[in-house]
């Protein structure tokens, strides 16, 4: 891999982490002194996914804008890796008139046309739209691809099974994305799956599947170059599980009394360690470091004012852009 790709994967995660941060920082700044969960700028639950940037940055950095990605209700990395508008974003999750639906849909409801990008908060509601996209780049004869992310958890729903069936026997152009973070919600993948590793599950459809360990983003990165292009050359989709982190809780507000793991969790983090890394490949140094830090930053921000500044939308607006 050379040292731009390394670089730019880097500077993604770090661009995801900032936002998470920011977006953490904004949703709890007027919760206080008691936690309402109604309550300030941005109502209602959040769900941010620091620890799990190495799979939206490896998987991304292989598709063009005209590709088609769905996320679940954990989207901002992947959103923010596949290039969707930050600013446009910012302002949906804030229920700004400027967001990428008119500040109707909220952080977990992210449309983007542009980028062929979009999520739900329905558990595996992903993969049957990204099989249709797939279908429908088959039935034009072009290269385009369709990712699908998801959680372990939801590999146990029937879209996940009916997805990979239909897609195998089409030889679709889509690939499946596990993000593996160890609990679904409050239920860990132990006491909730029957084999350890969903990857394995591909062998049932007669696709490949494989399982990326220790959130390793260049792991991620080969492993997914592979799918894609074969997704790109006609032959079929692929499976992908990576086993990822969970740093903070399922939402905000979760004090994650069931997690046996806490004390541990930060040492996992897998930015610092591609940073150190990256730094004695002697790719990365202390200077260049802060300048991409205090780039991701500037960015955010700006992005968090065009939210802050925009109009909320007008309270006899609520039935326009909805379908009857």
């Amino acid at each position: 891999m050379d040292e731009k790709t390394r670089l730019d994967l880097y500077r993604v995660m770090v661009l995801s982490r900032t936002y998470e941060e920011a977006i953490l920082r904004e949703y709890h700044a007027d919760k206080k002194p008691a936690f309402d969960i109604g309550a300030g700028l941005v109502p209602g639950e959040m769900h941010l996914s620091a620890g799990q940037e190495p799979v939206a940055a490896g998987v991304c950095a292989h598709l063009r804008d005209d590709d088609a990605v769905t996320a679940t209700h954990r989207p901002h990395h992947i959103a923010i890796a596949h290039g969707v508008d930050l600013d446009k974003m910012t302002a949906e999750i804030f229920g700004r008139q400027t967001g990428l639906g008119r500040g109707r849909g909220g952080h977990m409801h992210l449309f983007d046309p542009a980028t062929h990008f979009s999520c739900s908060g329905i558990v595996a509601e992903g993969l049957p739209p990204a099989t249709g996209h797939a279908f429908a780049f088959q039935r034009q004869g072009s290269d385009r691809v369709a990712v699908a992310f998801t959680g372990e958890g939801a590999a146990n729903q029937g879209a996940f099974h009916e997805s990979l069936n239909l897609a195998a026997l089409w030889k679709l152009p889509v690939v499946f994305v596990i993000e593996d973070n160890e609990w679904a919600i409050s239920v860990s993948r132990k006491a909730s799956t029957a084999i350890s590793s969903n990857a394995d599950r591909a062998a049932a459809y007669g696709i490949p599947g494989q399982r990326i360990e220790d959130n390793d983003v260049e792991a991620v990165y080969t492993a997914a170059g592979n799918a894609v292009a074969r997704a790109r050359a006609g032959e079929g989709p692929t499976l992908l599980e990576v086993h990822t982190l969970r740093l903070w809780g399922h939402f905000e507000g979760d004090a994650q009394g069931y997690r046996p793991d806490l004390a541990e969790v930060p040492g996992r983090d897998p930015i610092p360690a591609y940073e150190a890394r990256l730094t004695d490949a002697g790719i990365l140094t202390p200077d260049l470091v802060a300048s991409i830090k205090e780039e991701a930053v500037a960015r955010v921000e700006k992005a968090i004012g065009f939210a802050k500044s925009s109009p909320v939308p007008a309270p006899e607006t609520a039935l326009e852009y909805v379908f009857a």
